[in-house]
């Protein structure tokens, strides 16, 4: 498996990862399965709280492996405070991950229940000069989880991000994708698990403290069938659908799983 051929597929999936991302393996990977009996409730966890800038938005894009939206990180416009985090951490990228059916697709999973895809918001702490010092650091990036289900009132606010596929519906292709403030795919409360974990895409580098967040928010059967509708593959070659581009969940490893609800 060459550095940049990782993937979801057998011969590059999840179980070869670290064949060349050693991190895979750690201590701290994500995702994991959350077992609400062995949850700490930790009454003194502050409430989170996020103001971004809807300027910020800038590009949105399909990498092959999930649909990202990119957003200005060079001051501190869009951030994330409050909750676990000591600090403001600043918005880089969504992205995406999801199932070939209404199923699965969730990376975290919770008491065994797998939604239909999973949405992760990306911040870094400039405290480290630059993204790439923020991950080399235990409290370098937080990440925002919210897990999307498919339901018959679905969140309008997805269709913004679900309306641009179109333009990105093969490997390479970037669009613009300006004024869009993410905070309005906020589930309506604001309670989470959080726990200290990775990337779950190489290299995996254990620099992630994660906050998920309890409510889902719903997307229609056509929204989810809109995202499987991208391809993994360059225009020139053949359709080839970028679905169930998740990791399954790893081991906790004595790691203790705080909730900021009872």
């Amino acid at each position: 498996m060459a550095q940049s051929t990782w993937g979801y597929d057998s011969d590059n999936g999840p179980a070869h990862w670290h064949e060349n991302y050693p991190y895979a393996k750690g201590d701290k990977q994500s995702p994991i399965e959350i077992n609400s009996k062995e949850v700490r409730h930790e009454p003194s966890l502050p409430a989170w709280h996020a103001s971004y800038d809807p300027g910020a938005a800038k590009t949105i894009l399909n990498n092959g492996r999930t649909c990202r939206v990119v957003f200005d990180d060079s001051f501190d416009r869009s951030v994330l405070r409050g909750g676990p985090l000591s600090g403001a951490y600043r918005l880089r990228q969504l992205h995406l991950h999801w199932g070939s059916s209404d199923d699965h697709g969730s990376e975290h999973v919770i008491d065994g229940v797998k939604y239909a895809a999973e949405l992760h918001m990306v911040h870094w702490n400039p405290k480290h000069g630059n993204f790439a010092g923020a991950l080399k650091q235990p409290d370098g990036v937080a990440v925002v989880g919210i897990f999307l289900k498919v339901g018959t009132t679905p969140k309008p606010e997805m269709k913004r991000i679900l309306e641009e596929i179109d333009n990105i519906k093969t490997k390479g292709k970037e669009a613009p994708f300006q004024h869009f403030d993410p905070s309005i795919l906020f589930p309506k409360s604001r309670d989470y698990w959080t726990y200290h974990g990775s990337f779950t895409t190489p290299p995996c580098e254990e620099c992630i403290t994660w906050i998920l967040l309890r409510e889902p928010i719903e997307v229609s059967p056509d929204q989810m069938a809109r995202l499987r509708s991208l391809s993994k593959n360059p225009e020139n070659e053949p359709v080839s659908p970028l679905v169930d581009n998740w990791r399954p969940p790893q081991p906790l490893k004595g790691r203790v799983v705080k909730a900021s609800f009872k």
